[in-house]
């Protein structure tokens, strides 16, 4: 008897693990566009109070762009359409009224990689304050989601020049199509053509006592793009006038704690423009504590492109930049 409950006991295991198994193996794969998500909500609900809360928060303007830029393209659906391919999408947003009070992150409920973010109230007043407490985890875990998705279509093709790593003892993730455009001692430019316009990788790296004064952070930061700009990233030729890259001197830049590869640092997101020439547009750069290369590290991602849209072009050189990974401490 012992013998048998024994073998009953193991193969109600691998049955249970097979049914797992076999359930996760029949997900299918997520679809939607870049930076999109689905919000399944009433009609009535979409176009009042609940509605634009949920614009509020998850179509919010990207802070440091030239133009106003949602967060996500939300395509809304009442519940009862949302089915077949539709509960496909990578990020969806289920909001409703229902007997419970809550606000919930769910994982790969209908495909992989998916992110449902839930939210539920009795009335209108608890579903906005759940959205109100909830918004900030679902667009991280949204946000968290897209990068490794868009890291992984990376893999397909990457740009295989070292030169980041003879340099800087470093490597990302780069696809094939950015090519190294320019290297100095200190200084790495990485670009591809994208409509009208560049998108750009810079590396250089600062001595490890650079910035250390909170109160002239962000001048400091400014000073060394400025200088970095005019040493390196020239404008066009213009009689009598010097031209260069520089951070836009009308608009400070926005400054946040940042960990990328277990370094600790600071995200700057802002505008560049060309002193004595009309050319503008969005940067986002890394500066990190690499105490091992006694070094502050130096990433930057930056965008030209005249009256064309620049979040899914930022956003991709975002998802390449925390690709970020020491090959070696010894320069």
């Amino acid at each position: 008897m012992k013998k048998a409950r024994t073998l009953f006991f193991i193969f109600f295991v691998v049955l249970i693990a097979c049914k797992d198994s076999k359930n996760q193996s029949y997900l299918p794969t997520s679809t939607g566009a870049i930076n999109s998500m689905v919000a399944v909500v009433d009609n009535e609900l979409w176009k009042g109070r609940v509605g634009d809360t949920i614009r509020r928060y998850f179509a919010a303007p990207i802070v440091g762009m030239p133009m106003d830029e949602p967060l996500f393209s939300i395509d809304q659906i009442a519940p009862k359409f949302f089915t077949g391919s539709i509960k496909n999408n990578r990020s969806i947003l289920y909001v409703m009224e229902d007997s419970l009070s809550l606000g919930h992150i769910k994982t790969d409920m209908y495909a992989t990689p998916q992110k449902v973010g839930v939210i539920k109230g009795r009335n209108e007043e608890e579903i906005i304050d759940n959205i109100g407490r909830e918004a900030k985890k679902i667009i991280e875990a949204f946000k968290a989601m897209e990068i490794e998705a868009a890291q992984k279509r990376f893999e397909r093709s990457l740009n295989k020049e070292n030169v980041l790593e003879e340099k800087f003892g470093i490597s990302l993730k780069i696809p094939s199509i950015y090519k190294v455009g320019k290297q100095e001692d200190n200084f790495v430019w990485i670009d591809r053509e994208i409509l009208k316009g560049t998108a750009n990788i810079i590396v250089y790296d600062m001595p490890i006592d650079s910035f250390n004064n909170e109160a002239t952070l962000v001048k400091d930061i400014v000073s060394m793009r400025d200088s970095i700009g005019a040493k390196y990233i020239p404008g066009p030729d213009v009689t009598g006038k010097i031209t260069h890259m520089r951070t836009e001197p009308a608009f400070a830049p926005y400054i946040y704690p940042v960990e990328i590869a277990g370094k600790k640092g600071v995200e700057v997101r802002g505008l560049w423009d060309i002193k004595n020439y009309p050319m503008a547009g969005p940067f986002l750069t890394y500066i990190l504590n690499d105490k091992e290369n006694n070094r502050k590290l130096v990433l930057e991602g930056f965008v030209f492109a005249p009256a064309t849209e620049k979040r899914n072009d930022m956003f991709e050189l975002e998802a390449i930049l925390k690709t970020l990974k020491f090959e070696s401490t010894d320069r």
